[in-house]
């Protein structure tokens, strides 16, 4: 499973990426995790699934509208506590959803 994070400038999200990857290895999941500007979305391809940080909730429907796959705000409490768990959580359900 490819998840790919959308944030301003990646500080933060870096982190929370880091989280989400150990939460994955510790499940026996198979995913690569990153994080981008959304400057740079047009550029990724083999995406699963696109989570926002909370601080550009306002790109979700100009996102929503390029892409093929399940997109979503980062939920603000797990961003907030850097809870990886949960925003593994989170990516997992779009999915399964879709």
């Amino acid at each position: 499973m490819n998840i790919l994070l959308v944030c301003s400038a990646g500080m933060s999200t870096s982190i929370l990426v880091e989280k989400m990857r150990t939460e994955a290895a510790n499940r026996g999941l198979e995913a690569t995790i990153d994080a981008i500007p959304e400057s740079r979305l047009k550029e990724q391809t083999n995406v699963d699934v696109i989570l926002i940080g909370p601080q550009v909730r306002y790109l979700e429907s100009k996102i929503k509208s390029s892409v093929s796959v399940p997109v979503a705000v980062i939920d603000n409490m797990a961003y907030g506590l850097m809870k990886g768990d949960q925003v593994l959580d989170q990516a997992l359900g779009l999915v399964q959803n879709a």
